[in-house]
């Protein structure tokens, strides 16, 4: 009865130990807010001190939009997810990520038919 007792003593103060760190990693301010997210961007890290440098994940932009005068995003809710790495302030539906795509389609097209 006695070792019962002290191994569950020693469990308990082990996993009291082990859940301190956690439980004040998750109550300390995050340190690199990431600045000037654009909306449509569906999650954002900070990679630098100052937050201006980040890693953006949106869902890809709907190919038959891209040629239009207001091109939008697939839902977030699909596997579509492109990852960015650069300036936080980004736009997904800007104009280089529009030219980007469609230069991408373009050679995509021209690989195919060699």
């Amino acid at each position: 009865m006695k070792r019962n007792q002290l191994s569950m003593s020693l469990l308990l103060l082990a996993g009291v130990m082990g859940y301190s760190p956690i439980a004040i990693a998750a109550s300390a301010p995050v340190a690199h807010q990431p600045k000037g997210v654009k909306p449509g961007v569906i999650g954002a890290v900070a990679l630098n001190r100052e937050g201006s440098y980040c890693h953006l994940r949106s869902p890809a932009r709907r190919p038959s939009t891209l040629t239009s005068a207001k091109p939008q995003l697939k839902p977030a809710t699909t596997q579509d997810i492109i990852d960015f790495y650069g300036p936080c302030d980004t736009d997904p539906l800007g104009k280089e990520q529009i030219q980007s795509q469609k230069e991408m389609a373009s050679e995509r097209l021209d690989n195919d038919f060699q």
